[in-house]
């Protein structure tokens, strides 16, 4: 019974001490979930909207664009800030981060061009 005692009891306590310290799938999921949910992207996306606005505003100013193109740029950074609302609601995830990211850099994009047509109209 000694020689049992000695062989049974480490290995019940190791056993239940390594099943206390792995999680179950349940509780690991939102873990990984909440990894692609950081503040960080939040705040970046956020930075580089308002960094958009005010080089439209910038590029309005300074009269390198017209009013007219300063005014569609304007509404497409408002399209990419409403967009960037309904999904921060729930956090964002990596996939909503790399459309909000593709969409400023398409705005950014049209806003270079603009300055450098001279023509005064959009597009």
């Amino acid at each position: 019974m000694r020689k049992f005692t000695k062989l049974v009891a480490p290995a019940l306590v190791a056993v239940l001490g390594f099943s206390a310290a792995v999680p179950t799938i349940a509780e690991a999921a939102p873990r990984h979930e909440a990894a692609y949910k950081t503040p960080v992207r939040n705040a970046n996306i956020r930075a580089d909207i308002s960094g958009l606005r005010a080089q439209i505003d910038r590029a309005a100013a300074r009269r390198t664009i017209s009013q007219r193109e300063a005014t569609g740029l304007r509404r497409d950074a408002a399209d990419v800030q409403r967009l960037y609302s309904s999904y921060a609601r729930g956090g964002l995830s990596a996939q909503e981060t790399r459309i909000l990211q593709n969409r400023v850099n398409k705005v950014y994009t049209a806003l270079h061009m603009e300055r450098r047509d001279y023509d005064g109209r959009r597009g």
